[in-house]
């Protein structure tokens, strides 16, 4: 391979490795600002950021933006929930789902 090359990543064949995992974190969706902060730091890249669509009062539409968690490949490794300034993240027992 030459220096500077680019490996694509096919998610369609990666395995899933979060099936073993002892401590699952969970979004506290009331606490997260979306700061993005923990996105970089999650060692399997098992973090995305994605939009939630609330009805306010008078019938409009508001969009909110909050992290989603990929439990597929989260291993449990909780630096998500260390690395959170909110707090919005918490590491519970896995319920292996």
């Amino acid at each position: 391979m030459e220096p500077g090359a680019v490996i694509k990543h096919d998610i369609k064949k990666a395995p899933s490795t979060g099936e073993w995992r002892y401590m699952k974190p969970r979004v506290l969706e009331e606490k997260c600002t979306a700061c993005k902060v923990c996105i970089p730091f999650c060692p399997e890249a098992a973090i995305d950021l994605m939009n939630i669509k609330e009805i306010e009062g008078k019938g409009t539409a508001k969009i909110r933006k909050i992290i989603e968690i990929d439990y597929e490949f989260c291993k449990g490794c909780g630096v998500c929930a260390d690395v959170c300034p909110q707090k919005a993240i918490i590491m519970t027992k896995n319920d292996s789902k």
